[in-house]
């Protein structure tokens, strides 16, 4: 009696990479796979205002910007650490809050597993430091409440429960970006090369 094939765990990347997803390595990891990945990714399940979705290769360039504001001198390794701070996104896809918790540790594993892959690869920490992933953590919490105010329907009452309350006030003048994927995609890449420039 034969046994049935194992179940396909790779994804054809449009480098040409074929990464496993239970198994990632670095060297299957390309970041115009990523910046494509995640330029096509919607945040908020796409429930968002504009003519485009808001991607979360724009959040994690939001992301980055706002941590960078918060820690001023930080270094670009962990500004890199930041950007990437959702890469596994780009095959995993974006999945709310409520989604996650449902689905489970599985989720979180394979996350995990992807996160410490995309580290490597680009000359990170497979796990960051603890005071880093907070500092990450917490610009990802203000990128998120802004996104629920300005295109996601919230309140600010709402997003002050959800997400920690109103951003520092030296913040206050950063807003969204919405634009086509191609645009978004070419900003991700760009930034990540000058941010490696630096390293």
């Amino acid at each position: 009696m034969s046994k049935r094939p194992a179940p396909r765990a790779w994804q054809r990347m449009l480098s040409g990479r074929r990464l496993d997803l239970l198994d990632p390595t670095p060297v299957d990891i390309e970041i115009e796979d990523i910046a494509h990945g995640l330029s096509f990714v919607a945040r908020w399940n796409g429930q968002t205002r504009g003519d485009w979705p808001y991607s979360v290769a724009e959040h994690s360039l939001l992301v980055e910007q706002i941590f960078d504001r918060l820690n001023p001198g930080i270094g670009a390794r962990w500004q890199l650490a930041a950007l990437l701070h959702d890469a596994p996104e780009y095959v995993l896809g974006d999945m709310i809050s409520p989604v996650k918790a449902a689905i489970g540790m599985g989720y979180g594993q394979l996350d995990d597993r992807l996160t410490a892959a995309v580290h490597l690869r680009f000359g990170l920490p497979a796990a960051l430091p603890v005071p880093i992933k907070k500092e990450i953590k917490r610009a990802d919490r203000i990128s998120a409440w802004f996104e629920a105010t300005e295109i996601a329907g919230f309140t600010r009452t709402e997003a002050d429960r959800f997400f920690g309350g109103p951003p520092p006030a030296g913040l206050l003048d950063l807003s969204l970006v919405l634009r086509p994927p191609r645009d978004c995609r070419s900003a991700f890449v760009a930034r990540h090369a000058d941010i490696l420039s630096r390293i």
